[in-house]
């Protein structure tokens, strides 16, 4: 929605509520408070402005994009008083189990889909460019190839499948991340519709309550059954 300098906007941390050695960086403007999507080198600037106006133009979320002369950054409007309660009592909720198998299997049929229209070539490359995205946002067990690798091949179903410990938040930052790709690999935003029968093999209770969380969650509006 704004792109901004440094001398506009103030940045503050609040403590990790689980890694007492991290800081959770939080940007105000205009009594608006933001959390951190996504860094990017200076001379990234143009794919930090089109990740920022695929965002607010495409996707229809409130967010700044923060112009440094070392970095560019984009923010996306946050309910800080809900981080900072986590932070106060350290604890944070884990995201239901069917939340997360239900967010790898849109992985993988992403994956597979590329392989099969754009062939092996191209979906591997598409996983190199997720892992660096889930590297950057820090998401747990999701940070090297080897880890995307597994996540891809596995069955998510299996009864001895040890599900990733994702929060709520992990979890939405996965789901953007993979959208934003597949929309760039496969040109439009098709990949993303009629979600319901990717999930058809979850229980019909956990299927049902995932596509509701995805309908209440800023993801709306781009994963929808």
């Amino acid at each position: 929605m704004f792109i901004l300098k440094r001398q506009d906007v103030e940045i503050v941390n609040i403590q990790h509520p689980k890694q007492e050695d991290r800081q959770i960086p939080i940007l105000k403007y205009q009594d608006q408070t933001f959390r951190l999507i996504s860094i990017y080198d200076a001379a990234q600037s143009e794919e930090a402005k089109n990740f920022w106006k695929d965002l607010t133009d495409n996707q229809g979320k409130f967010c700044i994009l923060l112009q440094e002369r070392k970095r560019h950054s984009v923010w996306e409007r946050a309910q800080v008083d809900i981080l900072q309660e986590e932070a106060k009592t350290g604890e944070k909720a884990i995201a239901p189990a069917p939340y997360i198998q239900a967010s790898l299997l849109l992985l993988q049929a992403v994956y597979f889909d590329l392989e099969e229209l754009l062939g092996g070539r191209q979906a591997k490359v598409f996983q190199k460019e997720m892992t660096h995205a889930l590297a950057n946002q820090h998401i747990p067990q999701a940070e090297t190839e080897e880890a995307i690798d597994r996540l891809i091949e596995v069955d998510p179903l299996q009864d001895d499948f040890e599900v990733p410990l994702w929060q709520e938040q992990h979890l939405t930052l996965f789901l953007e991340e993979l959208y934003r790709l597949g929309k760039s690999f496969f040109g439009n935003a098709n990949f993303a519709r009629g979600i319901e029968e990717v999930l058809q093999d979850i229980g019909e209770k956990d299927r049902q309550e995932f596509i509701r969380w995805l309908g209440q969650s800023s993801l709306g509006q781009e994963w929808q059954v």
